[in-house]
């Protein structure tokens, strides 16, 4: 029996009966011999049924409460399922939403909906269309959830609806169409402003959050996303069990899909990209630059790979440089980012990249250290601190200061550092971070790297960062 059949068979019926055994459900693969609940545990009353999305699901889907605990026959995501919406919430716990279930993360098994986010049951809402999070650091709605259903939007922040929701979706969100397929946020630096796509059939609605102008686009090429996900600064279209990489700007698609979402956004027995895969010991991995931009975003580079170190959650994983920064073929040895640039370093070539709606290599690059600089190359590692306009050069076991506002450039200053075989260095609000192998040295400052002629105790480099094991 359809589950929509279930509620109306339940609500128009208006069964009172006491005896529980008295009504047998037969769903897809479930006996209709079980009773739902015991007679001895009669912990569900159909009559409570009538506005209670939860009793409804309890009987719907073969629920049987007793003393030793609870059975549940719940969908799994590992036979092939097409998501209704994929989320993050405020602490980055990703959700998968799939008719009135929900799965907590990459793994685990599924659950009710309404446990995690319980106004849900008060609204009878036994699906949802959209969700996605709100990225809008200047707005006290930052990182709140917003799901959607038919023509209604509910706003949630720590589970919680908020107050005065659900509301009609074009009093929220102008110019946006009922009854979508996916929505997903875009911040600023990956589009051209903070922005939110919404997709219904081929149509992308893209919504600037501060000016709320909406621009229509078709995106035929695509295929219709039943939800869409952004996952380490990538955006992914959902369909049947499939995704589908794709740029929030231009919605070109680059690479080979669609691919199985088994394979890389859960774990499943069978499934896997990985083969038989081990990370390195942490030993024998080093940094080969790491830097923060101007949008905050914190950038490893390992290799032939970078990673970016998402604030929020613990995912790590790595991508080609290739992928964000075409030009750049042969991995870095130093990066450093300056107003809205930045400097990627590899032998003795600059290349320099703007930042915006992705990273454009700025015409006339690459040129050489020399012509950029003032220095010759090679180089270890280069970093500036927040606030500063000058780029500090580590060679070998010594630091040269290059002062970015002069024009031509040349080194200002030249000392010896007492620390050698440095490897990459971050300057942030917290001081300096020197890294060499698997450990790394904080000093307060670049002047006390300076004149310190005594390492700090080393503290080893966090191996979600280096994508190793111990």
């Amino acid at each position: 029996m359809p589950y929509l059949n279930v509620v109306k068979y339940i609500q128009n019926k208006k069964i009172k009966t006491h005896n529980l055994y008295a009504l047998k459900l037969t769903a897809a693969g479930l006996s209709s011999h079980q009773p739902l609940v015991s007679a001895e545990h009669n912990h569900l009353h159909f009559p409570c049924c009538l506005h209670n999305l939860s009793c409804i699901n309890a009987l719907y889907f073969h629920t049987v409460n007793a003393e030793d605990g609870q059975h549940h026959d719940h969908p799994d995501r590992c036979d092939g399922i097409e998501f209704d919406a994929i989320v993050p919430d405020e602490n980055g716990v990703t959700y998968f939403f799939k008719d009135n279930h929900l799965w907590r993360g990459f793994t685990g098994s599924a659950h009710f909906f309404n446990h995690t986010f319980k106004e849900l049951d008060d609204h009878h809402i036994g699906h949802i269309d959209a969700a996605f999070r709100m990225h809008n650091p200047d707005s006290e709605d930052h990182d709140h959830i917003y799901f959607f259903l038919d023509d209604k939007v509910f706003s949630y922040y720590n589970h919680t609806l908020e107050e005065g929701y659900p509301k009609e979706i074009n009093k929220v969100f102008k110019e946006i169409p009922s009854h979508l397929d996916a929505a997903v946020e875009c911040p600023k630096g990956e589009c051209v402003t903070d922005s939110v796509l919404f997709f219904k059939g081929h149509v992308v609605y893209t919504y600037d959050i501060s000016t709320k102008v909406v621009k229509e686009k078709t995106w035929d090429h695509l295929p219709v996303c039943t939800s869409a996900y952004r996952w380490l600064e990538h955006h992914y279209c959902f369909h049947g069990n499939s995704f589908t990489r794709f740029n929030p700007v231009t919605g070109v698609v680059e690479g080979t899909y669609p691919k199985d979402a088994r394979n890389y956004f859960m774990m499943c027995p069978g499934f896997g990209h990985g083969g038989n895969y081990q990370p390195p010991k942490c030993s024998d991995v080093k940094l080969d630059a790491i830097t923060t931009d101007d949008e905050g975003k914190p950038y490893a580079f390992i290799g032939s790979n970078y990673m970016h170190l998402n604030p929020k959650g613990p995912h790590r994983h790595p991508f080609p440089i290739i992928r964000k920064w075409k030009e750049v073929t042969e991995g870095v040895d130093a990066v450093f980012s300056y107003t809205d640039k930045l400097y990627m370093i590899k032998g003795e070539q600059v290349y320099i990249y703007k930042s915006g709606a992705g990273y454009t290599l700025i015409e006339g690059y690459p040129k050489t250290l020399k012509e950029e600089l003032g220095i010759d190359g090679p180089i270890t590692a280069s970093f500036v601190c927040p606030s500063e306009h000058t780029v500090h050069i580590i060679q070998g076991s010594k630091m040269m200061d290059v002062d970015l506002t002069a024009t031509p450039r040349a080194v200002t200053s030249e000392v010896p550092l007492s620390i050698s075989d440095i490897d990459a260095v971050l300057c942030d609000a917290d001081g300096v971070k020197v890294y060499k192998g698997s450990q790394y040295y904080e000093y307060a400052s670049p002047m006390v790297l300076a004149v310190s002629r005594i390492a700090p105790v080393p503290q080893n480099v966090p191996r979600e960062i280096l994508g190793c094991q111990d």
